[in-house]
């Protein structure tokens, strides 16, 4: 194991063991502290809805739907925002898939720092979970800076910056899958505009200088905070031990 992962590992410990540090995102079936975005039907009152049902201390994704159906793709968005912080989530993937993505790969997504819910994806930052690129990084009506190999262009730490935004998504490429049958953990180190994804305790993105257009100006501007999001893509899975952990700002 290399020493980098020995580290991060630790520190996710030592921060996990603080009870009283931790924020529990998933606590109960009325899903106190979020609200739910519909494609084409926007906010959605969380009785209302059956894409997120909370059963057993999981969170399963489209757990009523027939399989093969047509689903529509929708978000549970926390209503608070969050600046610097350590973010877990678990996921496994269950077995239905639904329209329009039966003939695709699973998916869904981790969104973060999201800064606009009146459009749909919410505009933001993304650590994708996808069957075989789970730990892509997506940029969603914002822009990013990561270090990228020279022949590959996918993530590497050693690699050469750049920067990316697409006039509505851009994508950095994780630097390997190492996602496993089952239970897999996704941990996100925020700080600000910086975030770096692990995928079970494997280094495998990481964005900085995140930015955001400034809608009076046109101009862009610091993406240090935002919501935190969880997608329902067209897939059947579940979430469970979402937690973070928020750190303190170091004044000199």
């Amino acid at each position: 194991m290399r020493l980098s992962t020995i580290l991060f590992l630790t520190a996710t410990i030592t921060a996990s063991a603080s009870a009283q540090d931790t924020t529990y995102l998933l606590t109960d079936s009325g899903l106190t502290g979020w609200q739910v975005i519909v494609q084409e039907r926007g906010a959605v009152p969380v009785a209302e809805q059956d894409l997120f049902a909370y059963e057993g201390g999981s969170l399963h994704v489209m757990a009523h739907a027939p399989d093969g159906s047509r689903q529509p793709f929708a978000a549970l968005v926390t209503d608070a925002e969050y600046e610097r912080y350590h973010l877990h989530v678990e996921y496994r993937w269950g077995e239905k898939k639904f329209a329009p993505r039966t003939d695709a790969v699973r998916d869904a997504g981790v969104l973060f720092h999201v800064f606009d819910t009146g459009i749909f994806w919410p505009s933001g930052l993304e650590c994708q979970i996808q069957e075989g690129d789970t730990g892509d990084a997506w940029l969603i009506g914002a822009r990013a800076t990561s270090t990228l190999h020279p022949d590959a262009h996918n993530f590497a730490s050693s690699g050469h910056p750049e920067t990316r935004a697409g006039e509505r998504y851009a994508k950095f490429a994780r630097s390997f899958s190492w996602e496993v049958p089952g239970w897999n953990t996704i941990d996100m180190e925020v700080d600000g505009a910086t975030a770096r994804f692990y995928v079970n305790g494997h280094l495998v993105n990481e964005l900085t200088g995140s930015e955001r257009p400034d809608p009076r100006s046109g101009k862009w501007v610091a993406l240090g905070k935002g919501k935190i999001a969880l997608q329902a893509e067209g897939a059947e899975l579940f979430y469970r031990n979402v937690w973070l952990v928020e750190k303190s700002v170091n004044k000199q």
